[in-house]
Protein backbone atom coordinates (compact mmCIF):
# COMPACT_ATOMS: atom_id res chain seq x y z
CA UNK A 1 0.00 0.00 0.00
CA UNK A 2 1.18 3.29 -1.04
CA UNK A 3 2.09 6.41 1.47
CA UNK A 4 -1.39 7.75 -0.14
CA UNK A 5 -3.20 5.13 0.51
CA UNK A 6 -2.13 4.37 3.83
CA UNK A 7 -2.49 8.23 4.69
CA UNK A 8 -6.49 8.20 3.27
CA UNK A 9 -7.14 4.71 4.88
CA UNK A 10 -6.38 6.51 8.67
CA UNK A 11 -8.43 9.71 7.08
CA UNK A 12 -11.40 7.42 6.74
CA UNK A 13 -11.14 5.61 10.29
CA UNK A 14 -9.98 8.49 12.34
CA UNK A 15 -13.32 10.32 10.23
CA UNK A 16 -11.06 13.47 8.79
CA UNK A 17 -7.21 14.19 8.47
CA UNK A 18 -7.98 16.91 11.10
CA UNK A 19 -9.16 14.22 13.95
CA UNK A 20 -5.57 12.56 13.51
CA UNK A 21 -3.97 15.44 15.68
CA UNK A 22 -1.39 15.06 18.76
CA UNK A 23 -1.45 18.74 20.46
CA UNK A 24 2.06 19.42 21.14
CA UNK A 25 0.93 22.68 22.89
CA UNK A 26 1.60 26.47 21.79
CA UNK A 27 -0.69 25.45 18.78
CA UNK A 28 1.51 22.60 17.02
CA UNK A 29 0.01 19.59 16.32
CA UNK A 30 1.25 16.01 14.98
CA UNK A 31 -0.27 14.21 12.37
CA UNK A 32 -0.82 10.89 14.18
CA UNK A 33 -1.51 7.12 12.75
CA UNK A 34 -2.72 3.98 14.38
CA UNK A 35 -0.87 0.55 14.33
CA UNK A 36 -2.45 -2.85 14.67
CA UNK A 37 -0.36 -5.45 15.84
CA UNK A 38 -1.26 -9.15 15.96
CA UNK A 39 -0.28 -11.42 18.68
CA UNK A 40 0.10 -14.28 17.52
CA UNK A 41 0.78 -16.49 21.22
CA UNK A 42 -3.02 -14.77 22.46
CA UNK A 43 -4.40 -14.22 18.81
CA UNK A 44 -5.19 -10.52 20.29
CA UNK A 45 -4.69 -7.45 18.29
CA UNK A 46 -3.31 -4.20 20.48
CA UNK A 47 -3.96 -1.11 18.18
CA UNK A 48 -1.14 2.09 19.23
CA UNK A 49 -0.74 6.04 18.30
CA UNK A 50 2.28 7.18 16.16
CA UNK A 51 2.78 9.94 15.28
CA UNK A 52 6.47 12.38 14.98
CA UNK A 53 7.59 14.64 17.62
CA UNK A 54 10.93 16.46 16.97
CA UNK A 55 11.99 14.13 14.59
CA UNK A 56 11.63 11.03 16.90
CA UNK A 57 8.85 9.02 16.49
CA UNK A 58 6.21 8.52 19.29
CA UNK A 59 3.85 5.39 20.47
CA UNK A 60 1.37 4.78 23.10
CA UNK A 61 -0.93 2.19 23.74
CA UNK A 62 -4.53 2.36 23.05
CA UNK A 63 -6.17 -1.07 23.74
CA UNK A 64 -7.14 -4.01 22.33
CA UNK A 65 -9.84 -4.28 19.24
CA UNK A 66 -11.94 -7.17 18.09
CA UNK A 67 -13.87 -5.82 14.86
CA UNK A 68 -13.92 -8.83 11.83
CA UNK A 69 -11.95 -6.23 9.47
CA UNK A 70 -8.43 -3.92 9.63
CA UNK A 71 -11.00 -0.89 8.41
CA UNK A 72 -13.42 -1.69 11.45
CA UNK A 73 -10.51 -2.16 13.53
CA UNK A 74 -8.79 0.84 12.50
CA UNK A 75 -12.22 2.90 13.40
CA UNK A 76 -12.79 0.99 17.09
CA UNK A 77 -9.08 2.33 17.69
CA UNK A 78 -9.48 5.67 16.38
CA UNK A 79 -12.80 5.87 18.48
CA UNK A 80 -10.63 4.65 21.65
CA UNK A 81 -8.09 7.21 21.19
CA UNK A 82 -10.47 10.39 20.96
CA UNK A 83 -12.29 8.87 24.47
CA UNK A 84 -9.21 8.79 26.17
CA UNK A 85 -7.70 12.15 24.81
CA UNK A 86 -4.84 10.87 23.29
CA UNK A 87 -5.81 13.12 20.07
CA UNK A 88 -7.82 15.88 19.01
CA UNK A 89 -9.79 17.59 16.71
CA UNK A 90 -7.35 20.41 14.82
CA UNK A 91 -7.96 23.71 15.40
CA UNK A 92 -8.70 25.93 12.32
CA UNK A 93 -6.20 28.73 12.33
CA UNK A 94 -8.21 32.15 13.12
CA UNK A 95 -6.72 33.61 9.63
CA UNK A 96 -7.73 30.47 7.79
CA UNK A 97 -9.99 30.71 4.28
CA UNK A 98 -12.21 28.05 5.78
CA UNK A 99 -14.71 28.73 8.21
CA UNK A 100 -14.77 25.68 9.94
CA UNK A 101 -12.26 22.22 10.51
CA UNK A 102 -14.91 20.33 8.79
CA UNK A 103 -14.94 22.66 5.55
CA UNK A 104 -11.49 22.89 5.51
CA UNK A 105 -10.82 19.25 5.52
CA UNK A 106 -12.83 18.86 2.43
CA UNK A 107 -11.20 21.70 0.24
CA UNK A 108 -8.09 19.92 1.23
CA UNK A 109 -9.23 16.41 0.36
CA UNK A 110 -10.41 17.70 -3.12
CA UNK A 111 -10.07 15.29 -5.73
CA UNK A 112 -8.87 15.77 -9.00
CA UNK A 113 -10.01 12.86 -10.52
CA UNK A 114 -12.83 9.73 -10.06
CA UNK A 115 -14.69 11.91 -7.56
CA UNK A 116 -18.16 10.08 -6.32
CA UNK A 117 -20.26 11.85 -9.33
CA UNK A 118 -17.36 11.13 -11.56
CA UNK A 119 -18.00 7.57 -10.89
CA UNK A 120 -21.89 7.72 -10.75
CA UNK A 121 -21.76 9.09 -14.25
CA UNK A 122 -19.34 6.24 -15.64
CA UNK A 123 -21.42 3.79 -14.42
CA UNK A 124 -24.44 5.21 -15.59
CA UNK A 125 -23.28 5.43 -19.15
CA UNK A 126 -21.81 1.73 -19.04
CA UNK A 127 -25.28 0.79 -18.15
CA UNK A 128 -26.17 2.76 -21.71
CA UNK A 129 -23.35 0.39 -23.30
CA UNK A 130 -21.41 3.14 -24.39
CA UNK A 131 -17.48 2.76 -23.61
CA UNK A 132 -15.24 5.43 -22.97
CA UNK A 133 -12.11 6.89 -22.39
CA UNK A 134 -11.10 8.15 -18.94
CA UNK A 135 -8.87 11.76 -17.37
CA UNK A 136 -7.40 12.29 -21.30
CA UNK A 137 -6.96 15.38 -23.26
CA UNK A 138 -9.24 15.34 -25.94
CA UNK A 139 -6.82 17.01 -28.04
CA UNK A 140 -3.13 16.30 -26.98
CA UNK A 141 -1.62 19.32 -27.54
CA UNK A 142 -4.16 20.59 -25.24
CA UNK A 143 -3.67 20.96 -21.88
CA UNK A 144 -7.06 20.12 -20.71
CA UNK A 145 -8.43 16.89 -19.37
CA UNK A 146 -12.00 15.63 -19.83
CA UNK A 147 -13.47 13.56 -16.97
CA UNK A 148 -15.25 10.98 -19.83
CA UNK A 149 -13.76 11.53 -23.64
CA UNK A 150 -15.46 8.94 -26.64
CA UNK A 151 -12.79 9.72 -28.63
CA UNK A 152 -14.20 8.08 -32.54
CA UNK A 153 -17.78 10.62 -32.02
CA UNK A 154 -15.08 13.61 -30.66
CA UNK A 155 -17.34 14.24 -27.48
CA UNK A 156 -16.12 15.67 -24.19
CA UNK A 157 -17.49 15.18 -20.60
CA UNK A 158 -16.59 17.63 -17.45
CA UNK A 159 -18.09 16.57 -14.37
CA UNK A 160 -17.99 20.00 -12.71
CA UNK A 161 -17.38 20.24 -8.10
CA UNK A 162 -20.26 22.68 -7.18
CA UNK A 163 -17.87 24.77 -5.34
CA UNK A 164 -15.23 25.20 -7.92
CA UNK A 165 -16.98 26.06 -10.88
CA UNK A 166 -19.48 28.14 -8.93
CA UNK A 167 -22.43 26.23 -9.51
CA UNK A 168 -24.86 28.81 -10.13
CA UNK A 169 -27.32 26.98 -7.77
CA UNK A 170 -25.46 25.78 -4.91
CA UNK A 171 -22.03 27.58 -4.45
CA UNK A 172 -22.08 29.60 -1.78
CA UNK A 173 -19.22 32.02 -1.32
CA UNK A 174 -16.35 31.58 1.34
CA UNK A 175 -16.44 33.59 4.19
CA UNK A 176 -12.98 34.22 4.96
CA UNK A 177 -10.33 35.34 2.41
CA UNK A 178 -13.34 35.99 0.37
CA UNK A 179 -11.53 37.86 -2.11
CA UNK A 180 -9.14 35.02 -2.94
CA UNK A 181 -11.60 33.06 -3.42
CA UNK A 182 -13.90 34.55 -5.81
CA UNK A 183 -10.94 35.31 -8.28
CA UNK A 184 -10.57 31.86 -7.95
CA UNK A 185 -13.52 30.86 -8.73
CA UNK A 186 -14.01 32.90 -11.53
CA UNK A 187 -10.20 31.83 -12.78
CA UNK A 188 -11.72 28.54 -12.61
CA UNK A 189 -14.43 29.70 -14.77
CA UNK A 190 -12.85 31.24 -17.24
CA UNK A 191 -10.76 28.70 -17.68
CA UNK A 192 -13.95 26.36 -18.26
CA UNK A 193 -14.75 28.24 -21.03
CA UNK A 194 -11.85 28.93 -22.58
CA UNK A 195 -11.52 25.05 -22.97
CA UNK A 196 -15.33 24.47 -24.19
CA UNK A 197 -14.02 27.78 -26.88
CA UNK A 198 -10.71 25.62 -27.72
CA UNK A 199 -12.26 22.48 -27.90
CA UNK A 200 -15.40 23.23 -29.74
CA UNK A 201 -13.26 25.09 -32.80
CA UNK A 202 -11.22 21.95 -32.91
CA UNK A 203 -15.02 20.00 -33.74
CA UNK A 204 -15.50 18.90 -30.28
CA UNK A 205 -19.06 18.70 -28.69
CA UNK A 206 -18.34 19.69 -25.11
CA UNK A 207 -20.74 18.56 -22.80
CA UNK A 208 -20.73 19.67 -18.43
CA UNK A 209 -22.57 17.95 -15.93
CA UNK A 210 -22.80 19.54 -12.18
CA UNK A 211 -21.91 17.06 -9.74
CA UNK A 212 -25.49 17.83 -8.11
CA UNK A 213 -27.00 16.43 -11.66
CA UNK A 214 -29.22 12.59 -11.72
CA UNK A 215 -26.56 10.52 -13.02
CA UNK A 216 -28.94 8.80 -14.58
CA UNK A 217 -30.41 11.52 -16.39
CA UNK A 218 -26.69 12.99 -17.20
CA UNK A 219 -25.89 9.60 -18.52
CA UNK A 220 -29.29 9.67 -21.15
CA UNK A 221 -28.44 13.02 -21.95
CA UNK A 222 -25.06 12.00 -23.06
CA UNK A 223 -25.79 9.17 -24.83
CA UNK A 224 -28.16 10.71 -27.31
CA UNK A 225 -25.68 13.15 -27.83
CA UNK A 226 -22.81 11.00 -28.54
CA UNK A 227 -25.06 8.47 -30.41
CA UNK A 228 -26.59 11.71 -32.67
CA UNK A 229 -23.03 12.69 -33.16
CA UNK A 230 -22.02 8.82 -34.44
CA UNK A 231 -24.95 8.24 -36.69
CA UNK A 232 -24.21 11.82 -38.15
CA UNK A 233 -20.58 11.07 -38.65
CA UNK A 234 -21.02 7.48 -39.55
CA UNK A 235 -19.26 6.00 -36.65
CA UNK A 236 -20.38 3.09 -35.14
CA UNK A 237 -18.47 2.90 -31.54
CA UNK A 238 -17.48 6.06 -29.17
Amino acid sequence: MSREARAAEQDRAAGSRLTRAVDLGEGRYARASIALRLYRSTRRIRAYLRWSQDGETQERYVGEVDAATRAANLTQAWEMAHAAGYVTTETVPSDSWASSPASRAVMSANKGRDTKPEKLLRSALHRHGLRYRVGVRPIPDLRRTADVVFTKARVAVFVDGCYWHGCPEHHRPAKKGATFWREKIAGNRARDAETNEALRNAGWLVLRVWEHEDPDKAAQNVARAVRRRQRTSGVNQS
